[in-house]
C-alpha cells in the first residue's frame, strides 16, 4: 500500500522531533549575532544524522513534505516567523519527488536528498532581508541595539543566495557524515 498510514506519521513525528532537537541545539549559537550566518552551514551538517536515519525509514510520498511543514511549524512557534513553512513545504516536497524518483533506496541520491532538503532553513533567513527594518526594530526591545546592529551587518540585503548555497552544500557533507555514521553504527547495532 502506497498511502501513508499511522505508522508513517509517527515516524514523521519522531524523527521531525529529533532533528528540530539536535539542529536547535547546534543553531543556539545564534546569540552571538556574528554566527548567525554560520546557522545555515551548521544546522545541515548536524542534521544529517538524523535525516539519514529517517531516510532509512521512508517508503512512501509525502513523508518529506509533512517534515518540512512541521519543522516550519516548529519554528513559527519557536518566534522564527512564518517563512520556515513555506520553504519547508518547497524543499520536503521537492526531496519527496527526488526520493520516490530513486525508489528509496540510493544512498549517493540520498546525500543529494539532504542537500536539496536543507534548503529550508533558509526560511529562517527571509525575514532579515525581506522585511529588514521591520526585523531590525523587532531585535531591538529583546536583544539590545549593539546586537541588532552587529547582525545586520552581517547579514547583508544580499546574502540569501549565499546562505542557500551554504546550505545546500552543508546538506550534502552533512548527508555524507550522517551516511558514514548510519552505516557504521547504527546498521552494525541492527538498528535498521
Amino acid at each position: 500500500m502506497n498511502r501513508l498510514q499511522g505508522k508513517d506519521f509517527i515516524n514523521i513525528g519522531i524523527f521531525t522531533a529529533i532533528y528540530f532537537i539536535v539542529i536547535f541545539a547546534a543553531a543556539s549559537i545564534g546569540f552571538i549575532p556574528i554566527f548567525i550566518p554560520l546557522i545555515s552551514v551548521i544546522v545541515p551538517l548536524v542534521g544529517g544524522i538524523p535525516m539519514m536515519l529517517f531516510f532509512s525509514k521512508i517508503k512512501k510520498f509525502g513523508m518529506l513534505t509533512i517534515c518540512g511543514f512541521l519543522l516550519g511549524i516548529i519554528m513559527l512557534i519557536a518566534g522564527m516567523g512564518y517563512w520556515c513553512i513555506p520553504t519547508g513545504l518547497i524543499f520536503g516536497l521537492i526531496s519527496d519527488f527526488m526520493m520516490k524518483s530513486c525508489g528509496y533506496k540510493k544512498a549517493k541520491w540520498e546525500i543529494l536528498i539532504h542537500g536539496v532538503f536543507s534548503m529550508w532553513v533558509i526560511g529562517a533567513f527571509i525575514p532579515i532581508v525581506v522585511t529588514r527594518e521591520e526585523y531590525y526594530q523587532s531585535l531591538i526591545p529583546g536583544y539590545g541595539q549593539e546586537y541588532a546592529d552587529t547582525l545586520m551587518a552581517y547579514m547583508p540585503d544580499w546574502i540569501l543566495p549565499v546562505l542557500l548555497l551554504a546550505a545546500f552544500v552543508s546538506g550534502l557533507a552533512g548527508g555524507v557524515i550522517g551516511r558514514k555514521i548510519f552505516r557504521k553504527h547504527f546498521e552494525r547495532a541492527g538498528i535498521v
